[in-house]
């Protein structure tokens, strides 16, 4: 039906949830983000047998509590919603500690691996549904 309605695209979607057969029962997330004609929403997600699980969301609509209070889909706005659900997904598995980011703005670039860890951090596939992905596309 979903199909049919050209709303989800099976053969990616089975490619994004796929696990390997050596790693069974454990979770692949997605990163899924939407954009509405009002606003841009992001969820982490993770595939079961049930369906899918939601581990946290955003929409750029909450931005308003943050000091942002117009222009909720522009490339700035997408950027900051990405950032405020990523941040509740940490916290919602311990890793804010763990993971500060960048303390000082000094506009080089960071990656996050160059730190050392013992944990490895948190990594997610991006999932943009039925729109085709090219360099500079704003999504």
């Amino acid at each position: 039906r979903r199909r049919r309605e050209g709303k989800t695209d099976y053969y990616a979607r089975r490619k994004m949830v796929r696990q390997d057969k050596n790693k069974f029962n454990n979770r692949k997330y997605r990163f899924v983000v939407r954009f509405t004609n009002k606003r841009c929403i992001t969820q982490v997600v993770y595939a079961t047998l049930r369906g899918d699980i939601v581990v946290a969301a955003a929409a750029s609509n909450e931005l308003t509590h943050f000091g942002i209070p117009i222009g909720h889909k522009n490339y700035a706005a997408a950027y900051a919603t990405g950032l405020l659900c990523a941040r509740r997904t940490l916290k919602k598995f311990g890793l804010d500690e763990k993971f500060k980011g960048k303390e000082e703005l000094d506009g080089e670039e960071y990656h996050i691996e160059d730190e050392e860890n013992e944990q490895r951090p948190f990594k997610c596939i991006l999932d943009v549904g039925l729109r085709r992905t090219c360099v500079g596309h704003r999504m």
